[in-house]
């Protein structure tokens, strides 16, 4: 019992100091931008459609779900391509990008590398010669009637699906829904900034952690690094848990996973980025205890399956890819970190998850998300198998 206590409270201190703390500034950032620009980035890329499949798979590579979330709209519009769709959830990293950004920065950047080149060729082959995507939307069509006006390829015009509306109903963030006032809605608003002040701390915690090479962090209360690491993760992780599973009712930023279209001011900005980071906290403690009990409890031995899978490592990466949102990848990306999977899956993955993206397209166009899927995992085995049969499973590349 006491190494599972044990394996509890490291997972709630590490989750924070080592992923969550980056995660709240690069979210920070990318909303300040949408903040700052006024959507003026998301009207350019409308008039420019030569570029369209590029910058698509440019903002599926901004590491969130954020900036591919972006594109799924513009679609329904008639504004971007399929191909553009395409390439914008193959290249889309996910929240499970900022646990490999931090744990395995050099994997991070081959995988999400390869992902970005085979997001562009896809993208643009697609809008170029189909690919067969109208004979596979319509097959998709025959297994169920769409809720929309036919699905992806329906309309004359392939690089494009203008009979969809884009409703209000589909962004995904509150629209001046009544809140609870009174107590709890002070109490959530100074956790919101107590947060920030947590993170600030385990940013600086964290940075000085990757600069001394990753070391083991004694858990301990006392004015040192040691110190600020363990208080700052195990603050961090409450203070998340709190604004996930409580704050939202109050102060909003209930619809986590999904794009703002605008914010009202920059408060706003930092309060939507620490929504969506304590969203990413809860999943990243989750997967940490997932992987440990499992190794612990069951007596299991990932790695030596993972070797022994062979060639079936990079298909199961590819199959986790396939389900929507960000858990399951953020648990598999852990797991990478961990040395426990060969980096032909992590790259399968990564070019085969979609993200917390493939919801509004899911919501707008079912048929759509569906045939997006499929043309999403093909070149994930395809580049998985290769990967592997050409350099072997390459077990623990990049992990610090």
């Amino acid at each position: 019992m006491a190494e599972l206590f044990d394996i509890l409270v490291a997972s709630i201190r590490d989750g924070f100091v080592q992923v969550s703390a980056f995660v709240a500034i690069t979210v920070v950032v990318f909303s300040y931008l949408q903040y700052r620009t006024g959507g003026r980035l998301v009207e350019r890329l409308e008039r420019n459609e030569r570029w369209q499949p590029l910058v698509g798979a440019f903002l599926g590579l901004t590491p969130g779900c954020g900036g591919a979330i972006v594109v799924m709209p513009l679609y329904i519009r008639g504004s971007v391509g399929f191909g553009t769709v395409v390439a914008t959830l193959i290249a889309t990293a996910g929240d499970a990008a900022f646990v490999i950004l931090v744990l395995a920065p050099g994997a991070a950047l081959y995988a999400y590398g390869i992902a970005f080149v085979t997001a562009v060729v896809s993208g643009y082959a697609i809008d170029r010669f189909g690919l067969g995507v109208g004979r596979v939307d319509r097959a998709v069509a025959r297994l169920r009637p769409t809720v929309t006006d036919g699905g992806t390829m329906a309309s004359a015009n392939p690089a494009a699906n203008p009979g969809h509306e884009y409703g209000i109903g589909a962004c995904g963030h509150d629209h001046g829904d009544e809140r609870e006032t009174g107590f709890m809605t002070w109490l959530s608003h100074a956790v919101h900034v107590a947060w920030w002040l947590t993170a600030l701390v385990a940013l600086a915690a964290g940075t000085a952690y990757l600069l001394r090479g990753a070391p083991d962090v004694a858990m301990t209360v006392a004015p040192t690094f040691e110190g600020a690491f363990t208080v700052a993760g195990i603050v961090g992780s409450v203070l998340s848990v709190y604004l996930y599973a409580v704050g939202r009712r109050y102060i909003g930023g209930g619809h986590v996973g999904h794009v703002r279209e605008s914010f009202h001011s920059a408060y706003d900005t930092f309060q939507h980025a620490a929504m969506e980071t304590s969203f990413v906290t809860v999943w990243v403690i989750g997967g940490y205890l997932l992987y440990e009990y499992t190794v612990v409890l069951g007596n299991v031995d990932v790695a030596a399956l993972a070797a022994a899978a062979g060639l079936l490592a990079p298909v199961g990466g590819a199959v986790i890819g396939l389900i929507p949102g960000c858990g399951p990848q953020i648990v598999l990306a852990g797991v990478y970190a961990e040395g426990a999977i060969p980096f032909s899956a992590l790259v399968s993955n990564a070019i085969s998850q979609d993200g917390d993206a493939l919801f509004p397209l899911i919501a707008m166009d079912k048929t759509a998300a569906i045939v997006a899927s499929i043309y999403t995992t093909i070149p994930a085995l395809v580049v998985g198998i290769a990967l592997h049969a050409l350099f072997g499973p390459m077990f623990g590349f990049g992990v610090l």
